[in-house]
């Protein structure tokens, strides 16, 4: 079966094809659906283990379980669910696109945040509120006997 994707080369780094790896299952979803949702298996359910991947190199593999380590397993595998389409192949193209995208955010280097004062205004506005503060604070005090 071959499943269509658009992908663009920006997205993921390399643009390798990962499909020869991942592992799917189906079951039934859950929600709306009528008669059809409790005969039907089409919740898909994408399995990838980042551990044993032959794209990977070492320090893409170290990135991933660092990055991801929320997502994975006890067993360092990437499990990506999808059960909004009706049909099992529908899922199945939103299990690879969600796995392009979760894996692409996750490679993605973050820009180094540059240090900056804060401006003049800012300062200004800061003190200002300060002192309507402490005034409003010092009306409630009771006054000197």
């Amino acid at each position: 079966m071959l499943i269509t994707l658009n992908k663009n080369v920006e997205d993921f780094p390399g643009n390798r094809d990962f499909s020869p790896e991942f592992t799917f299952s189906a079951s039934r979803s859950g929600g709306a659906g009528g008669q059809n949702v409790n005969k039907v298996n089409t919740k898909v359910e994408l399995r990838f283990t980042i551990s044993s991947s032959s794209l990977l190199n070492d320090y893409e593999k170290e990135i991933l379980s660092e990055k991801l380590a929320n997502k994975l397993t006890t067993e360092g595998e990437l499990i990506i669910v999808s059960q909004t389409e009706r049909t099992q192949l529908g899922n199945k193209q939103k299990c690879i696109e969600k796995f392009y995208k979760t894996i692409s955010r996750a490679l993605k280097v973050d820009k180094k945040r540059t240090p900056t004062k804060p401006t003049k205004a800012s300062r200004i506005k800061r003190m200002n509120i300060k002192r309507i503060q402490s005034d409003k604070k010092e009306m409630r005090k009771k006054p000197p006997a």
